[in-house]
Parts: structure tokens; C-alpha cells; sequence
């Protein structure tokens, strides 16, 4: 049992998983009402107006867990009295690992495949030595970059404090994004929605890349203008599309997307609650210990970047 000193850490709403509440006791926590508590868990993607009732009802709270990467429905919510975290991170290995089997779909041309109903004749192109451009530069790219390697890529990487990325040939700031299109085989979003990233991919930037290259979006679907990508999917702007988040979503049936031929989407799956759930429950462990030791906690949400 957690010792009367241990960090008191409240699980919030109350319908969370069990398995959340086992991840702060494993890191050293004693699970206490948020009315006592000074670190908080908060359970769900969701209910920004019932973390604000329960943040009004815990006065020594001084962290706050929240559970995915993306944080925009929080961002009204999120102040600079506490500190923050969120999954930044987390999920970067099964997210990476769909961006590959997209690209090599793509490629390959399995989007016509499995839509037929006959034999179709060879058609295919080699992942081998193409150019990729990669959109953000968080723990997604990092593992997609290794991923990559054995396929010799040229990659660029756009992201708005340039690095050194280990795997990326070129890493350039966001404001030099067309010339990071231009030319690109593949193109993939892997960045955080912002005001700034909200449609940065419309019918101009399609334009600019190749006319047989292919878009893999598994980030936020409102990154894309999505009557875009439409028009520029049936019209051959670019050969194809693989879409793991949309805008809207769900996807409504007889949407546009669902009838073209080169176009692969699947329902936000980058991660499912079977991989997620041990992720999350090692990334909750260890900040509770982290708040403990007063050591610098992992995730932290940049108040100003919005992520």
C-alpha cells in the first residue's frame, strides 16, 4: 500500500478504467477525492466542462494528466497555474508502424487490389530511395524515421524548431513548406492540430507535390481541406491517399472518400485501445513517480504552442 507521504493523486471522472487507477498506484500514488487531491489523472479524451467543475473542486492540484496527444479540446481549459501533461509520445510506435504499412500500400498499389472484383494487370512502384516529406517533428517522426531507414528514403522534415533529426536528410522550418512539397513521392502528417495547421494541406499544396505521389495523413483530419483532396484524388493532382483521421469524423456513409478507388481509410486506428492501454498506463506510472520525486515529468503541454 502507498505510504501516508506518497503523492495524493486523484482518477477523474468517475467512470475511468480501473487499469488507469492500478498505473498511479504502481508509481508510489495514493488514489484520494480531488477535492484532496494535488495531482490529477483525468480519464477520458473528452468532457472539457467536467475537468473545469472538478479542477473548481481541487484547490491543491498541481498537475494534471491528460490522456491522448492531442490536446485541442482542452485548450480553454489549460492554464498556467498547473502543470500539464498529455500522451505526447505515447502512441508514436503503432501510429509510425500504420504511416509504414500505409506507404507500402500505397505503393504498391493494394488500394486498387482490394477494390477489385477481376484480375488486374501489375502496377507498383518501390518505396526504395523516395522522397518523403514528413510534417511535424515530435515522437511520431522520430519513430517513422526509423522505420524508414532500411528503405534508403530521402526524407525532409517540417517542424517549427528546427533540429537535428536522426534519419532526416533535411530538416527545414514550417515557413519553407512548399518548397519541402515540391517533388515529394510521399507526403505524411504527423503534427500537432493547431490554428497554424488547421487546413495546411489544401489544393495549392497538393499541386506542388508529384503528380504520382501519395498523401498519409494519421494526425488530425482538419489538417486537410477535405473537398481538396477530394477534387484532386478524382482529378490525378496526386496518385492516392491514406486517411487514418478524416474531416468530418466519422466519416459519413456516401461520403466522396469511400467510393475512390485510390484512396485507403481506416476509422482513427493508429493506436486502439488495445495497444493504448498499456502505453498510457506506463506513461501514468511513471509521471506519478516523477511528481513524486519532484523530477521533470514527461509529455508536458507547452501553454503557448497549444500541444
Amino acid at each position: 500500500m502507498p505510504s501516508s507521504s506518497a503523492p495524493r493523486i486523484a482518477l477523474a471522472p468517475e467512470n475511468s478504467p480501473r487499469w488507469m487507477a492500478d498505473a498511479i498506484e504502481a508509481g508510489g500514488g495514493r488514489l484520494v477525492p480531488a477535492s484532496g487531491a494535488e495531482g490529477l489523472v483525468w480519464g477520458t479524451p473528452a468532457r472539457p466542462s467536467e475537468l473545469v467543475a472538478t479542477l473548481d473542486s481541487a484547490p491543491d492540484v498541481r498537475w494534471v494528466q491528460l490522456p491522448y496527444a492531442g490536446i485541442e479540446r482542452f485548450l480553454d481549459v489549460i492554464d498556467d497555474d498547473r502543470t500539464w501533461t498529455c500522451g505526447k509520445g505515447v502512441y508514436a510506435e503503432p501510429v509510425a508502424e500504420l504511416a509504414i504499412g500505409f506507404a507500402l500500400s500505397l505503393f504498391r498499389g493494394i488500394q486498387f487490389y482490394s477494390h477489385a472484383t477481376t484480375w488486374l494487370p501489375p502496377r507498383g512502384r518501390n518505396l526504395l530511395d523516395a522522397r518523403v516529406t514528413i510534417l511535424g517533428g515530435g515522437g511520431i517522426t522520430e519513430s517513422l524515421l526509423r522505420l524508414l531507414t532500411p528503405f534508403r528514403a530521402h526524407v525532409t522534415v517540417v517542424r517549427n524548431r528546427v533540429q537535428a533529426m536522426d534519419g532526416a536528410d533535411v530538416v527545414i522550418e514550417s515557413e519553407r513548406l512548399y518548397e519541402a512539397l515540391s517533388g515529394a513521392e510521399l507526403v505524411v502528417l504527423a503534427l500537432a492540430l493547431t490554428a497554424e495547421t488547421e487546413g495546411i494541406i489544401g489544393a495549392d499544396e497538393l499541386r506542388l507535390m508529384e503528380r504520382h505521389a501519395f498523401l498519409i495523413n494519421v494526425a488530425r483530419g482538419r489538417h486537410v481541406v477535405t473537398g481538396d483532396l477530394v477534387d484532386a484524388l478524382r482529378d490525378g493532382t496526386i496518385a492516392g491517399a491514406a486517411l487514418d483521421v478524416t474531416d468530418p469524423e466519422p466519416l459519413p456513409e456516401r461520403h466522396p472518400l469511400w467510393t475512390l478507388p485510390n484512396c485507403i481509410i481506416t476509422p482513427h486506428v493508429g493506436n486502439t485501445p488495445e495497444m493504448a492501454e498499456p502505453l498510457l498506463a506506463e506513461r501514468i506510472t511513471v509521471n506519478v513517480r516523477r511528481f513524486a520525486a519532484g523530477a521533470p515529468l514527461i509529455g508536458l503541454v507547452d501553454t503557448n504552442l497549444g500541444y
